[in-house]
Formats: structure tokens, sequence, C-alpha cells
């Protein structure tokens, strides 16, 4: 009976190890690493400019000191707004308002204005913050509101979107007004293996028009890319891989099918042996 036996059992495993090798397919490491080709090696700065540009609907902080602290309170009332509100009309003069849920900071209209105590509606959009910085202080001192004014603006609404293969989707706030898609992608938990880390699409707005750029994140020279540091706003998308849209579009129809006749050729082999 035993010596019977044999020939099922041999079958069987070799079914088996099949059925392994049907589910699991093998992946190239090499698509699954950041950066490959990259050696023990200085790189160049990465080339571009990565100060933030001030665009519609973002809301900036804006505080001003002077020699005379007293004086320049009035320029720090705190400026208000309600989130479901639309942003005032440029050169239109409105004072802040409590509102209910307000946020603190100066919304920058749909033309791009931010209304400023004293000095009205300053034009925001397209300026980097330093420039808008100098065009403050510009006219505090000449038009002898303040002597010797500073001006300091950091963004409050600073934040990229992550979306796709990534462990938790998320909207990252990013706080020190720079981060590279390095440390948004670490934010979130990392891609996951069934993402493609070869052609991760980043979506930007940027003077009033909406570009992509496909990445890959396996090549090293991603590490001196334009694109390495994140702009206010960008979304990164993941791409799934083969193997998850396989699974995605099979795992309910082929692997149950497949099983199905594996278990019926056992059973029929077990009843010839019997």
């Amino acid at each position: 009976m035993r010596a019977k036996r044999e020939p099922f059992f041999i079958i069987k495993t070799s079914l088996l190890l099949s059925l392994s090798c049907l589910l699991f397919s093998c992946v190239s490491t090499k698509k699954a690493a950041y950066f490959n080709n990259v050696n023990d090696t200085t790189l160049a700065s990465v080339k571009g400019d990565f100060e933030p540009v001030i665009q519609k609907n973002d809301i900036l902080q804006i505080n001003v000191s002077a020699m005379n602290p007293q004086e320049a309170i009035l320029y720090n009332l705190p400026n208000t707004y309600s989130p479901g509100a639309s942003a005032s009309a440029a050169g239109a003069h409105s004072a802040p308002v409590a509102v209910s849920n307000p946020v603190a900071g100066y919304l920058v209209s749909q033309q791009g204005y931010i209304q400023f105590p004293v000095l009205g509606a300053l034009k925001a959009e397209g300026l980097t913050k330093k420039a808008l910085t100098d065009t403050i202080q510009n006219q505090l001192t000449e038009r002898k509101l303040l002597v010797d004014p500073v001006v300091s603006i950091r963004f409050l609404n600073y934040r990229v979107t992550i979306l796709g293969e990534v462990a938790q989707p998320a909207v990252v706030n990013v706080t020190s007004e720079k981060i590279s898609i390095m440390e948004a992608l670490g934010m979130v938990g990392d891609i996951t293996i069934y993402g493609k880390k070869d052609n991760v699409l980043l979506i930007r707005e940027t003077e009033g028009e909406r570009i992509t750029k496909r990445l890959n994140l396996n090549d090293a020279a991603m590490l001196t890319s334009p694109y390495y540091f994140l702009k206010p706003n960008d979304v990164i998308y993941v791409e799934p891989n083969k193997s998850k849209v396989a699974n995605a579009s099979k795992s309910n129809t082929v692997i149950p099918v497949v099983l199905g006749g594996l278990s019926l050729l056992v059973i029929i082999l077990d009843r010839i042996v019997k």
C-alpha cells in the first residue's frame, strides 16, 4: 500500500510547489530600491530656486516690529477670515471682522492681493516672501509710518498631498517651509511594495498653470533634480505596479479556478490510487 501511495505523494507535492510558484512571482529588487546607481560620492547641490512663490488662496502670517513697539501694534492686529468665505476684491478696504471659527492670517485673494493695515491692498501673488517683505518695509519707511521696520512672513498653508500606493496617504503640513520628496514619502510610511518607484507622478500648479512630471526614484539623478524638493500644494501620486493590478483583477477569478482545478485533480488521483 505504501508503494502505491508514494507516486501520489510525489504528484501532490509537485502540484503544491507549482501553485506556490504561481502565487508568489519573483520581483526585481532593482525596482523596489531607491537610487540603485548611486555610489559613495559627493553630489552637487540641487539645481533650482526653492523659495516658495506666493499664490492665490495662500495664507500668510505677517509680523511687523520697529524701534517703537507701540507704533507697530497697529500692523500686527489679528487678521481673520472665514475658510468658507470668498476673498475680498482687490483694492476694496476691509477691516478685520470677528467670524465663527476664524483663522489667523492674510488670505491672498483671487485677484492676488492681501489687505494690509494702513497700506491697503498689496499685490502678493507671484512674489517670494522676500519680495513681499521688501515691499511692506519700503512702503512703511517711505510713507514715514515706522522707523526701521522689520517684517517677517511665513506660510500658514504650506502643504503637500501624497496619494496612491503609500502606507498612509495624507496631506502633509510643512512647518519648515522646505521638504524633499523623500521626507514627504517618509511621513506617510513610504511607498508600498506594490508602488512604482520609477514612475511617480508630480502635479504642480505654478503661475496659473498645472504641470505634470514623471519622476524616477530608482535613479540617483533624482538627488540633484529640481523636483527633489517639493513646493506648496504639490501632489504626489504613486501608481500601482503590475503585480498589484494583476492581483486586484485576477485574485477573484483566476486563483479560485486554479485552486478548484487542482483540488479536483488531487481528489481524482487519490481515488485512482485507492
